[in-house]
């Protein structure tokens, strides 16, 4: 293994946050490369993350978010297994994060197994009619009809969503560094989404493009 140098370690240390022992293996590993060392700790955090997944997560916080608008607001449960972690930064940011994702993107459940059977089978009878309409050969038709699904779940379920902060990352993906990070398991129970006048008719507006205005002002 290559020598590491104490301050590759610490540059590293502080881009990661990872400890000092994690780091220096890191390094070793990578030939001191920061970046493939960056990559390197980012595939262990998630993988032990995803071991994780199957611990009891009954603590945690209930946040609401208001839009700055005063015209959508959030209602969100993100559980973790101790109340210490609760009251931590990372975690109250990460819920913060969430509900702001909730108030933007209009995700209809958390994830894809929350949606209802029924629902799933008529996008697809209407997905398949189109393709048909639209000439496509029967024999491919099965596999648009799939892609438009997977489609349909990656804009509707919040799991799958693209981040508004940080579009090549999904909200999965942000919970997974959020595990590996705390050390602890995390879910994302429960929302509920406020919009003023939901159900009316009304002019459309692009929240998503909203919250996007102001992190850049």
């Amino acid at each position: 293994m290559a020598k590491v140098s104490a301050a590759d370690i610490k540059t590293l240390r502080a881009r990661t946050g990872s400890g000092l022992l994690e780091c220096k293996k890191a390094l070793a590993e990578c030939d001191s490369d920061i970046e493939k060392a960056i990559a390197y700790l980012r595939k262990k955090g998630l993988a032990a993350a995803a071991k994780k997944a199957g611990r009891l997560a009954s603590e945690g916080l209930v946040v609401s978010y208001i839009h700055s608008n005063n015209r959508v607001g959030v209602l969100l449960e993100v559980n973790c297994e101790t109340d210490f972690v609760s009251v931590t930064d990372d975690f109250r940011g990460f819920c913060s994060d969430v509900a702001m994702q909730i108030a933007a993107m209009n995700p209809l459940v958390v994830s894809r197994e929350e949606v209802d059977g029924d629902l799933i089978a008529k996008e697809r009878e209407i997905y398949r009619a189109k393709a048909l309409a639209d000439g496509k050969p029967e024999k491919i038709v099965d596999r648009i009809v799939d892609g438009q699904v997977n489609k349909f779940y990656s804009e509707r379920c919040l799991l799958e969503q693209k981040f508004v902060k940080d579009d090549k990352k999904t909200v999965e993906t942000l919970l997974k560094e959020l595990i590996a990070k705390i050390g602890e398991n995390v879910k994302i129970r429960r929302f509920t989404r406020y919009e003023l006048g939901d159900g009316l008719e009304k002019k459309s507006e692009n929240f998503a493009e909203e919250v996007a205005a102001q992190r850049r002002a």
